[in-house]
């Protein structure tokens, strides 16, 4: 790829005299012929131009091509499109030529007509800071900035956080806008080469998921994406955010980025068209008849579905203070595990007829939960539902929905292998269910106040999982000194009781 690079300040062009010192040694190193390669930026023109002119002085031959990929700006200005990570794709089609002995006059050419190819777009969810100095700009953490630069610069949009995949599609349409002076024409049947670059700070995780997310945004559109790289190609430092970057590729564009490289960072691309080759698995679902009204349940249904709304609702609005819990003492993600199943429980009853039995319930509940929730929590509830189902088989009275609970309880005691006292979700179940087996001998008419009862030793056991030191799960792992809140788990089941008590307090 290159031969030589040339390095500044942080966000500033390097001087001429050492752009020359670079042309030098390579022509002293045998090169025929040196071609710059320069992101279009002020600064780069005028001390790269500068070390050119000087070098041609000395009658050497030498060229510079400009790279202006930038897809942001609706209109351009005279300093034109800026150069990002479109300029790697450069570097690699360029090296490719000078490899094959290619003409001075000749790769000029080819490069230049590669760069009118390429657009490249930038998001970010944080911006960066320059060593020693405060960030470059602010956002707030519902808000994401589009169209940035690679110096900490801001971009030209900024809008509310969201899914992968719209951020991805809203980029894309970006890019690809025929309104915009900085467009990327784009058409269907294209075939593309995509280059997803980490901006300094994005996991590997969240890389993978915006790769995701772009391939099948093209795919849509009915782009062939011929070749795919994803990792850190360009940054802006520690900066929390992704760019894309498109080249309409053609067999000999193809070639050239196939051409094999010694640069260590280059990474191993495969050599066969991408689209087509893709398939995301799902889960196989039962058909199921979809239904979207359901005036015509019994009233029993109606409060079923009514319970089942409310302890939804109720762990939605518990995410943030559940995940906060959880960083305390596991990997934070106790609120979004459980409303992964709130989310997938509310979808499922927008379908479904509540079933008659009480046992297809918890057992449609059960799979739902298994399938959605993900994690040690959505194997234990989905334990719980399916041993609580087969109490129900033949009887559905309090008291049996009592025995019901104690056979989940019991459940993920044998397969979770915790106990009450070890700081974990069974502190809060397990004193409720103890309070529930009164329904055995409660007079008539007691009813609500030993599920009150249950409620209120449920929040109790929660709140006493603070004095416990943690015996299982991730919370057993950390310092005991460190663990001061309450066992997120033992609270969302403290809630989910006290959601059930309010919903058959209000019932319809």
């Amino acid at each position: 790829m290159l031969s030589g690079v040339v390095a500044g300040a942080v966000f500033t062009s390097p001087p001429p005299g050492s752009i020359l010192a670079a042309i030098r040694a390579l022509t002293d190193a045998g090169a025929a012929a040196v071609l710059l390669i320069v992101k279009n930026y002020t600064g780069d023109r005028l001390n790269f131009g500068l070390a050119l002119e000087q070098a041609k002085s000395e009658s050497l031959s030498i060229a510079m091509v400009i790279v202006s990929d930038d897809c942001a700006f609706t209109t351009t200005s005279k300093a034109g499109r800026r150069g990002l990570c479109g300029t790697v794709l450069i570097h690699k089609i360029a090296g490719a030529l000078a490899e094959e002995g290619r003409q001075l006059e000749e790769i000029v050419c080819k490069v230049n007509q590669a760069s009118k190819l390429i657009g490249t777009l930038g998001v970010c969810l944080n911006p960066c800071s320059v060593p020693g100095s405060c960030p470059t700009f602010h956002l707030a953490s519902d808000e994401i900035e589009l169209g940035l630069g690679i110096h900490g610069e801001p971009g030209i949009k900024r809008t509310k956080l969201t899914t992968a995949n719209e951020v991805v599609k809203m980029m894309i349409d970006h890019m690809t806008d025929p309104s915009s002076q900085s467009h990327l024409p784009l058409s269907a049947g294209n075939s593309v080469v995509l280059v997803v670059n980490n901006l300094g700070g994005l996991s590997c995780l969240e890389l993978a998921i915006v790769t995701g997310s772009a391939i099948h945004c093209l795919e849509s559109r009915h782009v062939v994406v011929a070749r795919v790289v994803s990792g850190t190609f360009m940054t802006a430092l520690e900066m929390s955010g992704v760019s894309l970057t498109l080249m309409v590729s053609d067999d000999e564009l193809l070639r050239l980025f196939d051409s094999e490289t010694r640069a260590p960072a280059w990474p191993a691309t495969g050599r066969t068209v991408l689209t087509g080759q893709t398939r995301l698995i799902q889960p196989s679902v039962e058909e199921t008849t979809v239904v979207k009204t359901f005036e015509n349940e019994a009233s029993e249904a109606v409060l079923v579905r009514h319970v089942l709304q409310n302890v939804c609702s109720s762990l939605l609005a518990l995410h943030e203070e559940l995940n906060a819990l959880d960083r305390a003492a596991g990997d934070g993600d106790c609120g979004s595990t459980h409303s992964r199943a709130a989310l997938a429980i509310q979808d499922w009853l927008q379908t479904q007829i509540i079933p008659a039995s009480y046992t297809q319930l918890l057992s449609a509940l059960a799979k739902v939960v298994q399938e959605h929730m993900g994690g040690s929590s959505g194997a234990l509830y989905s334990l719980f539902l399916t041993a609580a189902a087969q109490l129900l088989r033949s009887s559905s009275t309090l008291v049996s929905w009592a025995d019901a609970v104690h056979a989940g309880t019991e459940a993920i005691k044998r397969y979770g292998g915790a106990e009450p006292g070890d700081r974990t979700m069974l502190d809060a179940l397990c004193p409720a269910v103890k309070e529930l087996q009164k329904l055995h001998s409660c007079p008539s008419g007691g009813e609500m106040e030993v599920l009150e009862r249950a409620v209120q030793q449920a929040e109790l056991g929660a709140q006493s999982t603070r004095e416990l030191t943690a015996q299982a799960g991730r919370a057993s792992y950390i310092d005991a000194t460190r663990v001061s809140q309450p066992d997120p788990g033992a609270v969302a089941i403290a809630a989910i009781f006290k959601a059930i008590l309010c919903a058959l307090r209000s019932r319809p």
